[in-house]
């Protein structure tokens, strides 16, 4: 259950209530295992009960998801990619816990979820809310947080037309175009040279990577835009979605990419002032990656 905050965090929703909890992680990891086996004990412990899944397994994952009041994502960014998908159709909030690589959407680590998790089960923390893309192709609808990218399946160039709002903007060629979200925009769009954006904004980045002729400057497109890119005839491309799902695509093929009607819901312990620190720590490579 979503209720108002006391004063602390004015303004943010938080968790209350919590009577079961669903535990994605990261199967490649044996640590990722051992921490959700913990964490289970102690939500046992806690009163509460809860259901495990390998986060790539999402069809299997999104069954159990309804009747959940929060999600814990166990191991990097990677696994929050997964977590996003399987839990943001139901609305329900999700709390990062990583294990040591870079982990921008994590919040926790290990050690630090098993003494806060009893608090949080209690209302403690603020829920943030991040906006997430929806990918029409053809008669197949997609969601991503991070972003939706249109590539060359070769080392060469690729010829991508693109359209915003039915206005033809220009025919890339370059080795892809990125269309990112504000949490994509510390990811695969920022090493392509675009801007970083508050998590909490709803703008959304176009961002040719290696462009070669044309215009190849960013563009941070307002919240009601919808951008549709095309294949030029005789190249090959594959869209990747949050660079977890490929899909082969032909010059006949439209892709049709605006905000989502989801959003992803993250449980935060820290100040929502805390992100420009954390990106300063992160960036200067202190941390290390997970996925």
């Amino acid at each position: 259950m979503i209720c108002s905050p006391g004063s602390y965090y004015q303004g943010y929703a938080r968790i209350r209530f919590v009577k079961q909890v669903g535990i994605l992680y990261n199967s490649k990891l044996e640590k990722a295992r051992d921490v959700a086996n913990k964490l289970g004990k102690l939500l046992y412990a806690q009163g509460v009960s809860s259901w495990q899944c390998p986060a790539c397994e999402e069809d299997k994952a999104k069954q159990q998801v309804a009747g959940s009041d929060l999600v814990l994502s166990i191991g990097g960014d990677g696994t929050i990619l997964h977590a996003a998908h399987i839990s943001a159709p139901a609305n329900v909030p999700i709390l990062g816990i990583n294990l040591g690589r870079l982990g921008f959407i994590t919040e926790l680590n290990a050690d630090e979820a098993a003494s806060k998790l009893p608090s949080l089960l209690k209302g403690a923390g603020w829920i943030e809310e991040r906006a997430m893309l929806e990918t029409r192709l053809e008669d197949k609808s997609f969601h991503a947080l991070n972003d939706v990218v249109v590539r060359s399946t070769a080392v060469r160039l690729v010829n991508i037309k693109a359209e915003i709002d039915s206005e033809m903007l220009a025919t890339y060629r370059a080795d892809g175009v990125i269309i990112a979200t504000a949490t994509g925009s510390t990811g695969y769009s920022l090493a392509a040279g675009g801007p970083i954006l508050h998590p909490q904004s709803r703008e959304i980045i176009l961002q040719p990577i290696s462009c070669h002729l044309g215009l190849s400057h960013t563009l941070v497109l307002p919240p009601q835009s919808i951008v549709v890119l095309g294949i030029a005839t005789g190249d090959r491309a594959i869209l990747s979605l949050d660079g977890q799902v490929d899909i082969s695509l032909h010059n006949k093929q439209d892709i049709r990419i605006k905000l989502s009607s989801y959003v992803a819901r993250f449980l935060k312990t820290h100040q929502p002032e805390y992100f420009y620190s954390s990106l300063w720590q992160k960036l200067r490579g202190k941390e290390q990656y997970e996925d």
